[in-house]
């Protein structure tokens, strides 16, 4: 009797694991989940069990970003962000005209957040006033802007100036965000970044042909009646450009108002902020972002939900600005106010 219980143990033991149809299992815990009750029941592998392979980045084109193997000369950038990751990681849409927001862990680098998101280092230090690529700490929340530039190997003649007037960008800019020492000359065949750089169409005929919608990056499908104005009665002092942006002119102090219902995922209320100075971001239901910079001051706090209309901040000129003003970008949505002529007080389409 014993060998006979013997005999049928060890042959459903051969059997359970030829088979794999009764697996041992562990209690595990999810180790990126902020909820208790993502604990569950998982099958322990054995030598059979395939070998968990790295998750593929969800952009086929990883060389998109602001990257050191683009070298050609004087060439339009327009740098991807990167996987959206869980809630802790990333707050915001993952799309490459979209800003994202990390939440830095015990030892991550610098390097390795710009590899995530496919941006250049120097993208996370110039947006976020950082001192240098080990100013990082556990906690610490970051931007990740999708910078939009021109990739320039530097030339016998050209000087910071000389660039910003070229390329409509601006000096101080270019060389905060390559690491230059803006009283020294600039090394010729050097290749540096300018941030916000546009490259003028050679005649008007030739920019009708390839001027398409978003102008740098960031726009999309109209959404007729979606947006509203953000500063009603203000006149349009620039036209696209940009990331999708329009320039409202107005009095320092003016209410800026939120221009569809969303949640708020930027609030920054101090410092250049890659020349947004004081700036918002909100995320709307329809999965576009709307961003308003060079305020005075901010209204509203991230994860606050907004209404339609509410005041959000007021009018300034901090960052890159040359006057009070309301710089009102669209991304992932075409912008309201893409067809109204210069000059005009337009009502958003």
């Amino acid at each position: 009797m014993l060998e006979l219980c013997a005999a049928l143990a060890a042959g459903f033991a051969i059997f359970t694991f030829a088979t794999g149809s009764l697996p041992a299992r562990a209690h595990a815990f999810w180790p990126f989940s902020t909820n208790a009750d993502a604990s569950t029941n998982a099958p322990i592998p054995d030598s059979k069990t395939p070998v968990l392979a790295a998750a593929v980045n969800i952009d086929p084109n990883p060389f998109k970003g602001i990257a050191d193997n683009q070298t050609t000369s004087d060439n339009a950038l327009v740098a991807s962000s990167g996987p959206g990751g869980t809630a802790v990681d990333a707050v915001g849409a993952t799309q490459s005209d979209r800003i994202s927001v990390y939440v830095t862990r015990p030892g991550d680098t610098l390097s390795e957040i710009a590899g995530m998101y496919n941006v250049s280092v120097n993208t996370i230090i110039w947006a976020n006033n950082l001192k240098g690529i080990k100013d990082v700490h556990p906690g610490d929340t970051l931007i990740i802007l999708p910078v939009s530039g021109v990739e320039r190997i530097v030339q016998k003649g050209d000087t910071l100036k000389s660039l910003a007037k070229k390329f409509s960008a601006d000096a101080a800019e270019i060389a905060q965000y390559n690491g230059l020492d803006p009283t020294e000359p600039l090394e010729v065949g050097t290749t540096i970044i300018i941030p916000g750089g546009e490259i003028a169409a050679p005649t008007p005929q030739a920019r009708a042909s390839t001027t398409r919608e978003p102008f740098l990056g960031g726009g999309g499908a109209a959404q007729p009646g979606y947006y509203s104005n953000p500063i009603p009665g203000a006149i349009l002092t620039q036209s696209l450009h940009g990331w999708n942006g329009i320039d409202l002119g107005s009095a320092r102090g003016t209410p800026i108002h939120a221009a569809a219902n969303g949640t708020v995922i930027i609030a920054r209320g101090g410092g250049w902020n890659g020349g947004y100075g004081n700036y918002v971001v909100i995320v709307h239901d329809n999965g576009s972002q709307t961003l308003y910079s060079h305020m005075r001051s901010v209204a509203v706090s991230p994860g606050q939900s907004v209404l339609s209309g509410q005041t959000i901040g007021y009018v300034g000129s901090t960052g890159l600005s040359t006057g009070p003003h309301l710089h009102f970008e669209v991304r992932g949505a075409a912008n309201p106010f893409r067809n109204c002529p210069k000059g005009r007080v337009c009502a958003p389409e």
